[in-house]
Order: C-alpha cells, then sequence, then structure tokens
C-alpha cells in the first residue's frame, strides 16, 4: 500500500487542475484554439482586405472561439468613419465599411479608433460608426491589447 504525504497529494492536485484549465480552455471550431486578436488599422486602402480577413478568421475560428478588436488609427481611422467607402472590387462593386463594420460587429468584433487621429484630421465625431469606440491612443492601445495576450495582425 502506498502513503502520500501532504506535498504529494498536492501536488498531484495541481496537475489535475492545470488539465482540466487546458480542457476547458479547449480548441475551436476546426482544430483551432480559442484566441484573442488585434487588427491594426492604418491604412485606409487596406480596410477592405482587413475585414475580409476578420471574415475569414471568424470563418475558420468559429464567431465563439475568437475575440478580436480592431484598432485604427491613422488613415485607416477613416474606414470607422460612417458614409466612407472602400475600393471597388474586380466586379465594380464599392465596398461600403458601414455594412461591412455592422456585420462584424454582430458577429462580436469591437472596434477601437484613435482620439489623436480624430483631433488630428479633423474628423467629426457624430459621423464615427456607433460600433467603434474612441481611445487616447491607437499605438498605445495596440501595444496594450499585445500585453494583455492579443496576437497582432496587420492587414
Amino acid at each position: 500500500m502506498f502513503k502520500f504525504t501532504k506535498a504529494a497529494i498536492f501536488a498531484l492536485a495541481a496537475l489535475i487542475g492545470l488539465g482540466s484549465a487546458a480542457v476547458q480552455a479547449g480548441s475551436a471550431e476546426n482544430g483551432y484554439d480559442k484566441q484573442k486578436v488585434v487588427y491594426h488599422l492604418n491604412d485606409v486602402n487596406h480596410a477592405t482586405a482587413a475585414f475580409r480577413n476578420i471574415k475569414n478568421h471568424l470563418n475558420a475560428v468559429g464567431d465563439k472561439n475568437v475575440e478580436i478588436i480592431v484598432v485604427a488609427h491613422s488613415s485607416g481611422a477613416f474606414a470607422l468613419v460612417d458614409g466612407a467607402m472602400g475600393k471597388k472590387d474586380k466586379n465594380g462593386k464599392v465596398y461600403n465599411f458601414t455594412d461591412q463594420i455592422a456585420g462584424l460587429a454582430n458577429r462580436g468584433v469591437k472596434f477601437e479608433i484613435c482620439a489623436n487621429t480624430i483631433k488630428g484630421k479633423h474628423i467629426d465625431k457624430a459621423k464615427i460608426n456607433e460600433n467603434a469606440e474612441i481611445v487616447p491612443s491607437g499605438v498605445a492601445q495596440v501595444a496594450q491589447l499585445q500585453q494583455q495576450g492579443y496576437a497582432y495582425v496587420k492587414p
């Protein structure tokens, strides 16, 4: 018969706890682990591609298995201004950022826009998309999210 010391029992309990935490974290759809991601958007000309990447990301991992925050500053902030339009696709269709943002927000994507950019580029706050939250600094927000464990994506 084996006798376990209190230290051995405590160590075994800790290992079991770590194992169950790993199981709870679990895998998302298609074999991906749950994810936290910040998309850095600082060029309005990349917004169409960024929003397409985000849609594909959600489709691959599953809406409930990924937390995505888009941080926009510099000219990328204009993608979060209502009425702003993207480039035409190869079929001549113009991308409407407002519709794309609404669709992604309905899937849980959060949008943040830089207050420094709003001031520096004289963006009317009344025209900022209703799904966007104003943050003091776009670049500082990207760094903060990375410190909190968000993976960085720059489309």
